[in-house]
């Protein structure tokens, strides 16, 4: 009997989820229908009792699911890992941030910088220049919305740059990618998998699991601006 698997995921993923899941249904013949909000609300929603057979989320939030015995802590494992970079609108001067000393030239000199409040790209921004002692100069220019593609403001002409995860910000049309921030200060934000402990569909879902693990789909992985395998 054919299913349709649910698969939660937030906007880091969804990219090439949306592209590995197609492929999954052609050459297995189970659907997966795709649930994608904000990590925020995912992990509300599904804390709330929102159900599902498989969810692609931040660590933290995967392991949060675990603690709850929400998810099944034997079928979780990395899924991915993002940098975070920063953008601008398509055809603007690309500032140089290869460097710490010009990183931080570019912050000081940017007119406006724009970033989430509740991603994880966002909430380490305000850490940074915090811990950089830039706090005070820097968070009364930076543009904010809760969470979604940020570099959608910097394309509507309401902040000059954007800063978060790399693929997210390859998923905006109209903006270019300067690149990543410097190793120095780079976080890198790791997704995971697993299963919920309630799915009526355990073989099909592992199924889906085992496919992600395929060593054919790291370049899929990193056309959507991921890295899959050892760190």
């Amino acid at each position: 009997m054919s299913c349709t698997l649910q698969l939660r995921t937030s906007n880091s993923t969804f990219p090439v989820l949306d592209i590995l899941c197609g492929r999954f249904e052609k050459e297995q013949g189970i659907k997966v229908q795709i649930v994608v909000d904000t990590s925020k609300n995912s992990l509300a929603r599904i804390e709330a009792g929102e159900w599902g057979d498989i969810a692609v989320l931040l660590d933290s939030s995967i392991d949060q699911l675990s603690s709850d015995d929400i998810l099944d802590k034997s079928s979780i494992r990395t899924f991915a890992r993002s940098a975070i970079g920063m953008a601008v609108k398509n055809g603007s001067p690309k500032p140089d941030i290869s460097t710490m000393k010009s990183f931080l030239d570019t912050l000081e000199n940017a007119k406006s910088i724009a970033h989430t409040q509740f991603g994880p790209s966002g909430l380490y921004f305000s850490q940074l220049i915090d811990a950089l002692s830039l706090g005070d100069r820097i968070r009364p220019k930076t543009v904010t919305r809760p969470g979604g593609y940020i570099g959608r403001v910097v394309v509507e002409d309401k902040a000059e740059m954007a800063w978060q995860q790399i693929c997210e910000l390859m998923m905006v049309p109209g903006l270019d990618v300067i690149g990543p921030i410097p190793k120095e200060v780079q976080k890198i934000i790791t997704s995971k998998v697993g299963l919920f402990k309630d799915s009526q569909h355990q073989a099909e879902a592992y199924s889906l699991l085992s496919f992600f693990e395929r060593d054919d789909l790291e370049s899929t992985f990193k056309k959507t601006g991921l890295e899959v395998g050892p760190e």
